[in-house]
């Protein structure tokens, strides 16, 4: 398959800068990866100019769009294929982080943890390893280990920790 004369051309082929399936195309019955395959063999490294890129065309400039400004592309031909003008705004500035606050309820003074029981609220109060550590002693809400209160604290709706999670709050 590989003849002397079908290397020797393309070797003259390859240096005068043809693409290998320009080769491939004249030499006949091999294909492109054939020819590359014959290349890296030889040893061949040096080539020409490539013979379908005689300049280099100028790159076109994209253009920025301001913030809060409405994106428009020229378009040419159906209606239906026409990209939809899109309003590019500013990123909201990112939430401070809250500190926890403490919820502070009239209705119980605390308890220990030996007082502790499915009828009281399970929310530690102050530092724990210190006298005046406790948990909350509420009535809990049914079927959580907290008060109402508490709860809502513990408990984040979906949503708010799915927005601030886009936010990087999270």
């Amino acid at each position: 398959m590989w003849t002397e004369e079908r290397v020797d051309l393309l070797k003259r082929l390859w240096t005068e800068g043809l693409s290998a399936s320009q080769i491939a195309s004249k030499l006949g019955e091999v294909t492109r990866n054939a020819v590359i395959g014959k290349v890296h063999r030889l040893g061949l490294s040096g080539r020409g100019t490539p013979s379908r890129a005689q300049h280099a065309r100028p790159r076109t400039k994209t253009r920025q769009v301001p913030a809060g400004k409405i994106a428009q592309f020229p378009t040419a031909g159906s209606a239906a294929l026409q990209v939809q003008p899109e309003i590019v705004a500013e990123a909201p500035p990112a939430p401070r982080p809250q500190p926890i606050r403490e919820v502070i309820t009239s209705s119980s003074s605390g308890v220990s943890i030996l007082q502790l029981s499915d009828k009281t609220c399970r929310w530690p109060i102050g530092e724990p390893g210190t006298d005046t550590f406790h948990f909350c002693g509420c009535a809990p809400k049914a079927g959580l280990p907290y008060c109402d209160k508490h709860a809502r604290i513990a408990y984040q709706p979906l949503q708010d920790r799915r927005r601030l999670k886009v936010r990087g709050a999270a």
